[in-house]
């Protein structure tokens, strides 16, 4: 085994870059963990939540009024845009919207 001799003050500023770099490293991770993926809806729960058909859902989609993911076969919500519609969602169920 090698032994290897520092001065005392190389080895603080070393003790002191790895006590940053753990710092640094903390924050980045704390920072990724405020930034989870959230629950997407998909398509039955945004009808249920705004009261509205699929039909209508479609066409929200249709206009661009609405966000949506798709994957395969099924599309996905951000639950914020479906809070946006929220207070507007009563003109898409009186077909005035």
């Amino acid at each position: 085994m090698e032994v290897v001799i520092i001065e005392k003050k190389t080895f603080e500023a070393l003790l002191s870059g790895v006590e940053t770099l753990t710092g640094k490293v903390g924050a980045l991770c704390r920072r990724c963990n405020d930034k989870q993926m959230q629950k997407w809806l998909d398509g039955e729960e945004v009808c249920r939540l705004l009261r509205i058909s699929p039909r209508t859902l479609q066409s929200l989609r249709d206009n661009r009024t609405i966000g949506c993911t798709q994957i395969n076969r099924k599309f996905y919500y951000k639950p914020e845009e479906i809070e946006k519609l929220m207070p507007i969602a009563g003109q898409f169920r009186d077909g005035s919207g």
